[in-house]
């Protein structure tokens, strides 16, 4: 499996994640609390980052999983 920052979004009746660049959903979910548990499960293991997006489809939140610089630099 390779590694894909994992995206929830709105999906028909409820939520989807959904690995970048990917068409299909890995997960569908009724409620968006759900499909941020399961992609924050995925980007965790993968070690890549996770975007979630509101219902107007814009990010509205993300949490990273993968190679932060500690300290952060800035």
């Amino acid at each position: 499996m390779s590694k894909r920052n994992q995206h929830v979004v709105p999906h028909e009746g409820g939520w989807a994640v959904r690995g970048a660049g990917s068409q299909r959903a890995s997960s569908i979910h009724r409620t968006q609390r759900e499909a941020i548990d399961a992609g924050r499960g995925i980007a965790r293991n993968q070690g890549t980052e996770l975007f979630i997006h509101g219902r107007d489809g814009r990010i509205r939140e993300r949490d990273s999983h993968g190679n932060d610089p500690y300290p952060p630099k800035g």
